[in-house]
């Protein structure tokens, strides 16, 4: 199915929205004479390099992931996060050392391979990103950023981005002056680098902050929200808490007690 495009299925009208999400990630926008729903799946609303613009619907019910559901997790402003990245790549490559940046295969290191060529480097790409992101240049012709794949002995001068799973292998230990910086989310806790056991920690995050979880459900404006994974018992009463009827799928949901006021109860 096409994004935009609406559908028949088992009765229902189903058109594919962008998530912003990573490259083709969709919700599902569904309608029947019994109302409207929008299932989000991970989405963000920040633009990004590597992924189509997030659309939405004004919806009866909304299910939404809610990764980053509580109010300690609101992600600086991407262009500060990647200008944060491009210096840490800037200052090693100055000091005569790799820097290493660890990042999903899919996503995640498509979008800051991106920056990074913008920015006038060289993006030296492990074999799992390099084979994803032939994908995206195959199914997408306007990915047009360079990139290079990983040769051990052509490192000088190029920034090697690799899945988080790589940070601890013979690879990348056999290089030998090296930094790595960890790109995810987690990054707002503090000490996200000492427990990834990185030299640096960016917030970069494909998916919707806490601002941005609020902001979505304000344009949606759904009578009901259902939501799922991460902080979703704790999203679900912040929305209550804000008028708005909402409840875990996948998580407790810890009813809040309306007492009034003290000195009447006294």
């Amino acid at each position: 199915m096409e994004f935009g495009v609406k559908k028949v299925v088992r009765g229902m009208d189903v058109t594919l929205l962008p998530a912003g999400h990573i490259l083709g990630s969709a919700q599902f926008f569904l309608e029947s004479a019994t109302g409207s729903l929008l299932y989000t799946g991970d989405f963000k609303l920040r633009p990004g390099l590597s992924a189509e613009r997030t659309e939405w619907r004004h919806a009866d019910t909304l299910i939404m992931e809610t990764t980053f559901g509580i109010p300690k997790y609101r992600f600086p402003p991407t262009e500060e996060v990647m200008a944060g990245i491009v210096r840490f790549c800037a200052e090693c490559l100055e000091e005569e050392h790799t820097p290493v940046l660890l990042g999903y295969s899919l996503g995640k290191a498509q979008e800051i391979l991106c920056a990074l060529s913008l920015a006038g480097m060289t993006p030296m790409l492990h074999s799992a990103v390099y084979k994803m992101t032939e994908i995206y240049r195959e199914l997408w012709p306007g990915f047009s950023c360079d990139f290079i794949k990983y040769e051990a002995n052509a490192l000088s001068g190029k920034v090697l981005i690799c899945p988080p799973s790589a940070a601890r292998t013979a690879m990348v230990a056999s290089i030998p002056r090296h930094r790595t910086a960890i790109l995810t989310g987690w990054a707002v806790d503090s000490g996200a680098r000492f427990r990834y056991r990185s030299d640096a920690a960016f917030p970069l995050s494909d998916h919707a902050d806490y601002n941005d979880l609020i902001r979505y459900v304000e344009l949606v404006k759904p009578s009901r929200v259902l939501t799922l994974h991460g902080f979703a018992s704790e999203f679900a009463a912040d929305l209550r808490r804000r008028g708005v009827e909402a409840w875990s799928l996948t998580g407790e949901n810890q009813l809040e007690l309306q007492f009034g006021d003290r000195e009447r109860l006294t």
